[in-house]
C-alpha cells in the first residue's frame, strides 16, 4: 500500500508509480494469448523511406509518361512536404532500373536486388502499405511505437512485456545500428525512443549494441577490477536497493537490481554471442563481402542470426541513408547493394539451421517515395519526395505465406487500389504471429489502457498468415 508521501513524490517526479505496481502483478502473467506461430523476430528497418518504384513496385507504363505532369485526378490534392510544395510542376520520373519476373508466381523485382529476387518464393511481399505521417521523425516514431508522439513503447518493448524473456542471460530486445552505409546525404537521425520502453517498466527497452569497442557500453570491468570484486559491489548495491524497496515499494528499484544482475551475467554471455571469429567462412560468405566489417548491415545481419540462435526474442537492425530527394539512381544502387546480399544470407542461414520456422523477419521503412521528381529531372537523374500513401515491405519466416504478393497500387504507384495495409494492421499482424491479441495487450497509463495499435481500428492481415 502506498502512503501519501510516496504518492506525492511519484506525482511530483512524473513517475507512474501506481501503474508500475499494477505492472508488478501483471508481469507474472506474461505469455502468449494463444499458440504463437513465431517465437522470435528480426526487424530490418530501412530508415529514410526506400523507394518502392526502384525495388518492388514495377510501373512500366510510366516510361511513356516521362516528364509529363502527374494528373490531378491521381494526386487528388494530397499535401506534399515543404521540399516540393513550391514546385510549379510534378513531372513523372520513371525508374531507370529494369525489372524481371522471379519465382513461381512471376513476381517483379528490380535489378538492384538480385539476391532478394532469387529468394522471392520465401517472401511475402506487401505492396499496399500506407501510413499517416509525411515526415521522417513522426513516421518512424509511428511505425516503431504506434504513435507519432514521443513517449510510447516500441514494438520490441511490447513483445518483452507481453511474452517475457527466453534467455535470462541476454537482453530480451537488442538493437543493432549500422554505422556504415553507402548514402551520405539526407541521413536522418535515429532516436532511442524508437526502441524505448515508454511508459512500460524500463527493463523492456531495447539494448543498443555498439559498432566499435565493447558491444554494450561498460561491459568490461575497469582496469584493476576483478570479476569477484564486481560481484561483491553488485551484492552490496542489491542489499541497499532492497532496503530502499522495502521502505518505498517502487518496482523501478527492482528493475534496477534486475538490470545490474543482468549486466553482470552479460559480461560472460555477450562476448560469446558476439564472437564472429567462430563463424566458418562458408557461413560468412552467405552474407556478402562486408560481413567482416563491424558496423555494416552484413555484419549486423550475421550478428542478428547469432542473437536469435542464442534465444534473444527481438532483434532490430536500423540501416540509414534511404532518403533520396536527389541523385536517386546512384544513391539507391549503393543502398540496395548494402542490404541485398546480407538479407539473402540471413534468410538462408536461418533456414539451414531450422530457425526460420520460429523466427519472423520483417523488411521495410517508414514510408515510400513519389512517382514525380523533386527538383530537376533528366533521363538518368532525379529525386523523389516522401510518400505515405503507398509503399512496399516484405515479411518472411514463421507463420507467413511464402511467395505471396499482397495488395496493389495504381499505375503511378501513388494510390492503393487493392488490399490496403495500414502500419497499425502490420503491427497487429506481427503481434498475432507472436501469439498476442493486439486488443488484449495493454498497459494502464494516465487513465488509459495503452496499446501498440492505439484506439483507431487495426486488423490482423489473415490472408498472409498460414492456417
Amino acid at each position: 500500500m502506498l502512503n501519501r508521501r510516496q504518492i506525492i513524490q511519484s506525482a511530483l517526479a512524473g513517475a507512474p508509480l501506481i501503474n508500475s505496481q499494477l505492472f508488478a502483478d501483471s508481469a507474472k502473467k506474461a505469455g502468449p494469448h494463444f499458440a504463437p506461430k513465431a517465437k522470435k523476430i528480426i526487424y530490418l528497418f530501412m530508415a529514410g523511406g526506400p523507394s518502392q518504384l526502384e525495388t518492388f513496385d514495377y510501373k512500366p507504363q510510366m516510361k511513356k509518361m516521362f516528364d509529363k505532369d502527374l494528373p490531378d485526378s491521381i494526386r487528388q490534392g494530397q499535401r506534399t512536404t515543404n521540399m516540393t510544395a513550391g514546385q510549379s510542376r510534378f513531372p513523372i520520373a520513371p525508374s531507370v532500373y529494369n525489372f524481371k519476373q522471379h519465382g513461381q508466381n512471376g513476381t517483379w523485382v528490380s535489378e538492384l536486388l538480385p539476391k532478394t529476387a532469387s529468394m522471392i518464393d520465401d517472401l511475402c511481399l506487401i505492396k499496399s502499405m500506407h501510413t499517416d505521417a509525411i515526415n521522417h521523425d513522426p513516421a518512424k516514431t509511428l511505425i516503431c511505437t504506434g504513435n507519432q508522439l514521443p513517449g510510447m513503447a516500441s514494438l520490441g518493448a511490447w513483445l518483452s512485456y507481453g511474452l517475457g524473456s527466453i534467455n535470462p542471460n541476454l537482453p530480451n530486445f537488442t538493437v543493432l545500428n549500422c554505422a556504415k552505409w553507402s548514402g551520405k546525404v539526407n541521413v536522418q537521425g535515429l532516436y532511442s525512443r524508437l526502441w524505448g520502453a515508454g511508459f512500460l517498466p524500463s527493463h523492456h527497452q531495447g539494448v543498443n549494441f555498439q559498432a566499435m569497442g565493447d558491444p554494450i557500453l561498460y561491459l568490461s570491468n575497469p582496469k584493476g577490477i576483478s570479476r569477484n570484486q564486481r560481484k561483491a559491489m553488485i551484492n552490496l548495491s542489491d542489499s541497499l536497493n532492497q532496503e530502499h524497496f522495502n521502505k518505498f515499494g517502487d518496482p523501478e528499484i527492482q528493475t534496477t537490481m534486475a538490470q545490474q544482475d543482468m549486466a553482470f551475467r552479460m559480461q560472460k554471455s555477450i562476448p560469446a554471442v558476439t564472437n564472429m571469429s567462430a563463424e566458418p567462412d562458408h557461413v560468412k560468405a552467405l552474407y556478402g563481402p562486408e560481413v567482416n566489417i563491424p558496423g555494416t548491415f552484413a555484419y549486423n545481419a550475421l550478428q542478428a542470426r547469432k542473437l536469435i540462435e542464442a534465444d534473444v526474442r527481438t532483434v532490430q537492425i536500423f540501416h540509414r541513408g534511404w532518403d533520396h530527394h536527389g541523385h536517386l539512381p546512384k544513391n539507391m544502387a549503393g543502398q540496395c547493394r548494402d542490404v541485398d546480399h546480407a538479407c539473402y544470407g540471413l534468410i538462408q542461414d536461418l533456414k539451414q539451421r531450422g530457425l526460420l520456422d520460429e523466427t519472423l523477419v520483417v523488411w521495410g521503412g517508414e514510408f515510400g517515395r513519389t512517382i514525380f521528381s523533386q527538383g530537376k529531372l533528366s533521363q538518368s537523374n532525379y529525386g523523389r519526395d516522401h510518400h505515405p500513401r503507398c509503399f512496399s515491405m516484405w515479411m518472411a519466416g514463421a507463420g507467413v505465406k511464402k511467395g505471396l504478393v499482397y495488395g496493389e497500387t495504381d499505375d503511378f504507384s501513388y494510390n492503393i487500389v487493392d488490399k490496403p495495409v495500414h502500419i497499425r494492421d502490420l503491427n497487429a499482424t506481427i503481434l498475432h504471429l507472436m501469439g498476442l491479441d493486439h486488443h488484449k495487450l495493454s498497459f494502464p497509463f494516465r487513465g488509459l489502457d495503452m496499446r501498440l495499435t492505439g484506439v483507431e481500428p487495426a486488423k490482423v492481415i489473415k490472408k498472409i498468415i498460414n492456417s
